[in-house]
């Protein structure tokens, strides 16, 4: 039956939840998906649809999940199927009466008219929490307070997925009044990047990003990249990791790669590109992977698109575009625009490469440029990369920092530490790719082209250093010359080194 009690509203708490409340009431008359999506074409979306999100949840067989803003439950059946418990929670009384309707009698589905700001569940009780379109409803204290409340809920390790309109309205149902908030992304990641839950003497919880995307349907059926979805996961925090800041995530977008030094990367390495040797290696490198049109492309760490980019519009390759920096995301769909790439042709995702999951043998090629020396546990993600190519021909490439066998000099170590690098030799690269289970495995000292490159590109800047000090700054100017000297420095002197690599997946 239906729980009017547990969660519910005694009463209207202010102007904005009376709004809200009267707008759905205008939009809930008939318990219809249309009218619950506020769109004409809501069946046909909802085919499509609903399979996407449900690939990008994780694991949740048998395990513990309630919805948030269920609704008449098109998502309410399929978490039933698999899930040990379902908590099917809406305060639109008539939505929910449809969903148990059809639902009730699975029998692992628990009811609640309620609404989500006053709503409580006990602590750590929930392995997903699931909303689809819910936190547009709220305002931004309301939203923060859910994130906080949510982080209780959620067992150590536990996942949040929630789905939200970014920007502007996806349904084409005519609205009067309408008091939905359509923000933008970013803000979305500054509420749930700023709660945390004690933990211990040493250690707080709190959210970590493993994706953030658009949705494909709306892109494909709407021409619409303002339906996003996040999956982020409570996990354990050490403050003092991450040079203090609450995130890896927050690291790279503050720090090494704030959109400020972004550009002056990208004004070194070219248009478009932020890693080693710009278009020029690219197309080195890429050369060694013979790709064919419609040939999937996964390409972790890929920045601002360059690489994706070249790949796409000389080849005919559909790429997905990874990486964890928001910055490099906003900026590389910028270039995108600017480069006339289709969301067909390059997708990204703000991702955390060591968490999101794709389906087993679903890409021809992983592709990754100068991007693993953040990742500690290499192997682990090399396992990863093995899963997601296809037998006998899936193709793995990628260029990194390395650094000399043995001992390093004491700079070496306090640059290392800094950056929150994490090295191997090239030898030892190759090796660990072999563990991994690839086969014909090419690792490459690429360290002398290296050196060459980046005294190219020191060249390069010094010549036009009056255009570059106009289009920045002096200290903008200083910060990429001497630091790419210093880079120099480190390789002439043995420390780091550049590696290529080479692999394959073998037949099953």
């Amino acid at each position: 039956m239906v729980n009017n009690k547990k969660g519910s509203v005694p009463g209207v708490a202010n102007e904005a939840r009376s709004a809200m409340t009267q707008y759905w009431k205008e939009h809930s008359k008939d318990a219809s998906v249309e009218e619950m999506m506020l769109d004409s074409s809501a069946s046909e979306i909802t085919k499509e649809e609903t399979p996407e999100i449900l690939s990008y949840l994780p694991n949740y067989k048998g395990k513990a999940v309630i919805e948030l803003g269920a609704g008449i439950g098109r998502f309410t059946s399929e978490l039933a199927k698999t899930a040990k418990k379902v908590i099917a929670v809406d305060f639109m009384d008539s939505f929910l009466k449809k969903n148990e309707e059809d639902n009730g009698h699975m029998g692992n589905i628990e009811f609640i008219v309620g609404d989500v700001t006053k709503l409580e569940q006990p602590e750590e009780s929930l392995d997903l929490i699931f909303s689809n379109w819910l936190l547009m409803y709220l305002d931004d204290i309301e939203v923060q307070a859910l994130f906080q409340k949510q982080l209780r809920w959620l067992k150590p390790g536990g996942h949040l997925f929630l789905r939200e309109s970014c920007r502007q309205q996806s349904g084409d149902k005519k609205r009067g009044a309408n008091p939905t908030h359509y923000r933008d992304p970013e803000k979305y990641e500054a509420f749930y990047s700023s709660v945390s839950q004690p933990c211990d003497s040493d250690n707080i919880y709190g959210y970590d990003l493993v994706v953030s995307k658009s949705v494909d349907t709306y892109i494909k059926l709407k021409n619409n990249q303002d339906q996003v979805l996040w999956l982020i996961q409570k996990v354990k925090k050490d403050k003092a990791t991450n040079q203090g800041f609450k995130s890896f995530q927050e690291f790279l977008d503050n720090k090494q790669y704030s959109s400020r030094s972004i550009l002056l990367y990208e004004r070194i390495f070219g248009y478009t590109f932020v890693s080693t040797g710009g278009v020029e290696t690219t197309k080195e490198f890429v050369a060694l992977l013979n790709l064919k049109p419609g040939q999937k492309v996964l390409d972790v760490g890929g920045g601002i698109g360059g690489g994706a980019f070249y790949m796409s519009k000389n080849f005919g390759v559909k790429v997905t575009s990874v990486d964890l920096s928001s910055n490099m995301t906003q900026i590389g769909l910028q270039r995108a625009k600017e480069a006339g790439v289709s969301c067909d042709q390059v997708q990204f995702e703000i991702a955390d490469a060591t968490k999101r999951e794709y389906a087993e043998e679903s890409y021809d090629v992983v592709y990754s440029r100068d991007t693993i020396l953040h990742i500690a546990d290499k192997l682990a993600l090399f396992k990863k990369f093995y899963r997601f190519l296809r037998p006998g021909g899936g193709k793995l490439l990628i260029s990194d920092y390395c650094c000399s066998p043995g001992e390093h000099s004491e700079k070496f170590k306090a640059y290392v530490k800094q950056r929150g690098y994490i090295l191997l030799s090239p030898e030892a690269y190759g090796k660990t790719l072999e563990q991994a289970g690839f086969v014909d495995v090419r690792a490459e000292d690429r360290s002398t082209q290296f050196a060459n490159i980046l005294k190219s590109e020191i060249s390069k800047t010094e010549a036009g250093k009056e255009n570059f000090i106009a289009d920045f700054d002096e200290d903008g100017y200083n910060s990429i010359v001497n630091g790419w000297k210093e880079k120099l420095g480190r390789v002439e002197t043995g420390d780091q080194r550049w590696g290529l690599f080479y692999a394959e997946k073998p037949s099953n």
